[in-house]
């Protein structure tokens, strides 16, 4: 990890401090310790204040509650995604849909929390799809509870809403509802790496 000197607060060496957890008579390699430390706080408060918008993946594939379930799901295939916003045709978000959706969709009980990845991979193999999946729409599988997020929000926000709601993806949104791209757990790695490498 990069040495790199942030701009430090006053904030970064009380934290500093704290980690040290204890009172100490300051020799030069003790100063030196609480820099780096500081530095540390400071360079995790800075990377907690990026905002969704530099965060965000912009080109957000889209379906809506009319598109055919096979069709949505080629798309989650053809794109290498795990789930796509739905809108109407104001183009504002009304669900999302994601591939455990569509394996419910064909009698695969996946959303079970005793289930592994493996229970759900048996169940596929020894269980034929539902008859009628073919003719269904996304309206009819889609989540319509869904947790959005503005552009303007920030990174720290964002660990927190997926957190607390247990979900891997946050649909970006204006205010009007529309969408403006999608956080996945795949763009906060991005993030981590580009500051450890």
């Amino acid at each position: 990890m990069s040495d790199q000197n942030y701009e430090l607060q006053r904030e970064d060496f009380q934290n500093a401090l704290k980690d040290l957890d204890t009172y100490i008579d300051v020799t030069m390699d003790d100063l030196m310790q609480i820099h780096h430390m500081a530095n540390e706080h400071a360079r995790l408060r800075q990377t907690e204040q990026i905002v969704v918008s530099d965060l965000m993946s912009r080109d957000v594939a889209t379906v809506n509650p009319d598109t055919p379930v096979k069709e949505a799901a080629q798309v989650l295939l053809d794109r290498r995604i795990s789930g796509l916003p739905v809108v109407d045709k104001n183009k504002e978000l009304v669900g999302i849909v994601t591939e455990a959706d569509f394996l419910t969709a064909i009698g695969i009980p996946c959303h079970h929390p005793t289930h592994s990845l493996w229970h759900t991979l048996e169940a596929m193999f020894k269980q034929p799809a539902q008859s009628g999946t073919s003719s269904a729409t996304v309206g009819s599988i889609m989540v319509k509870d869904i947790i959005t997020i503005g552009e303007d929000k920030t990174l720290h926000e964002v660990i927190e809403a997926m957190k607390q709601h247990h979900i891997k993806r946050l649909v970006v949104t204006n205010e009007q509802q529309q969408v403006k791209g999608i956080i996945t757990r795949s763009n906060l790695v991005r993030v981590l790496l580009q500051k450890i490498l």
